[in-house]
């Protein structure tokens, strides 16, 4: 199967970016690089761009895209947690823009033996690298039911919890759960009928938390934010796409600390504790796809956009 990804928030991204034709620009979730192929576009003959992706058929899909670009475009297959490292590894210590696209791709979703969908039978899989030795299917046959139902409850934010963990527990002691179809069916017996038919897949939730799980998603995210920043130059941007409440909810409260550090009382009158604004927050509510977007590509109806501007002059 070819790699196929709608880009969400396309034009509003690359324009959020404030793109300078001599700048360098990074992506840190290259994926089918179709943000990438619109921000190539924009840079002159002495910009640069950096694409970074951990996903083996993203970086040989964005390759091909990006290829009329020349040496303009350098690709490398990491996870963004180590942005700083590569980028130091290409003599690059500063850039003048950053953007991120939080989720699974269209490609993933839709390839059934990665693991990621609810919707099509495949092994327990979900690894964004491939290379990594952990499983999908290793978290729900060796986590403790505790642990299943922690992960549930914050990653997933099911109120059937407690009871999805219970049946996962019950079900692999007869036998592993081996498939994406398997796990359902145990999702569903643990899930009272009339909510089932509520709008939404029953097994969404517990999905996402399981690929949250073991991709380290959100704590790869929390890590990378403030780094992130540090690397833009003066008037450099960071663009970052959330698709869940909960990694917007990191990126908002990384960039409202970004701008206003200070931990003084209010009612000091002058601040003393030293801590200094890296820039402002773009943004204040976060850009939604428009109605045409929506209507052209479903699955960009949760992304929100948000946009942080390091200080000029620092």
């Amino acid at each position: 199967m070819s790699f196929h990804h709608v880009s969400v928030l396309l034009e509003e991204t690359v324009n959020g970016l404030n793109i300078k034709p001599d700048g360098i620009y990074v992506d840190g979730t290259l994926g089918g690089g179709g943000h990438a192929c619109e921000v190539c576009r924009r840079l002159g003959d002495k910009g640069s761009f950096i694409g970074i992706d951990q996903d083996e058929a993203a970086i040989e899909a964005a390759g091909i895209r990006l290829s009329s670009f020349g040496e303009k475009v350098t690709i490398v297959r990491s996870n963004y947690c180590d942005m700083k490292l590569q980028l130091r590894a290409l003599g690059i210590d500063k850039v003048d823009g950053i953007m991120l696209d939080l989720g699974v791709s269209s490609y993933q979703l839709d390839t059934a033996e990665r693991g990621f969908s609810y919707t099509k039978d495949a092994p327990l899989d979900m690894r964004m690298d491939r290379r990594q030795e952990l499983t999908a299917k290793d978290i729900v046959n060796t986590y403790s039911e505790q642990e299943l139902y922690r992960i549930i409850r914050d990653y997933g934010e099911d109120r059937f919890a407690k009871n999805i963990a219970k049946h996962i527990v019950i079900e692999r002691k007869k036998s592993p759960v081996e498939t994406t179809g398997e796990l359902i069916e145990i999702i569903k017996k643990a899930i009272p009928m009339k909510f089932q038919k509520m709008p939404g897949h029953p097994a969404k939730r517990t999905f996402q938390a399981i690929r949250i799980e073991l991709n380290r998603e959100l704590e790869v995210l929390k890590e990378s934010l403030d780094d992130m920043i540090e690397m833009l130059n003066p008037g450099g941007r960071l663009c970052i796409i959330t698709f869940h409440s909960l990694e917007d909810r990191i990126v908002k409260n990384a960039f409202k600390k970004n701008e206003n550090p200070c931990t003084c009382p209010r009612e000091f009158p002058v601040c003393v504790c030293g801590k200094v604004s890296k820039g402002r927050i773009v943004t204040r509510k976060p850009i939604l796809p428009s109605e045409d977007e929506l209507m052209g590509n479903s699955r960009s109806k949760s992304a929100k956009l948000r946009i942080f501007e390091k200080t000029q002059g620092e």
